[in-house]
């Protein structure tokens, strides 16, 4: 049975280089950091490889990969992500996965997804995971 974390975390985003500027796009690569409060609670670091449009603001993508360590409600240990996200005027398509097999301590098994909201300039986790 599925079982619902929620809460929020705080994000820093660092360039790393010059982005790749071409006909029609950007490329992009960022470092991530990320310390969660809540029922999650512990840090990420992560790497995020970006697509922005050069001629429609708002419009990108990006994939990125970060590694979680802290606990889930209690239960230590740690477990990787991956995201992959669309952006456009039309609005937003993320996924966001727990990578099979990466749950390690007391999250070894941990399946599942993460959704994120921004509201306000604050961010909001719903982690939505199964455990053996």
């Amino acid at each position: 049975m599925s079982q619902h974390a929620r809460g929020t975390f705080d994000v820093a985003i660092a360039p790393v280089g010059t982005p790749d500027v071409g006909e029609g796009s950007a490329l992009g690569t960022m470092t991530l950091s990320k310390t969660f409060h809540g029922v999650v609670d512990g840090t990420s670091k992560g790497t995020m490889l970006t697509a922005g449009s050069t001629g429609t603001p708002g419009s990108a993508a990006y994939v990125a990969v970060e590694r979680f360590q802290g606990t889930v409600d209690g239960r230590k240990g740690g477990f990787a992500l991956v995201h992959r996200g669309v952006m456009s005027a039309r609005g937003q398509d993320l996924v966001i996965t727990i990578v099979p097999d990466s749950g390690s301590g007391e999250l070894k098994g941990i399946a599942g997804s993460l959704g994120i909201e921004v509201k306000d300039g604050k961010h909001f986790y719903d982690l939505e995971y199964t455990l053996p």
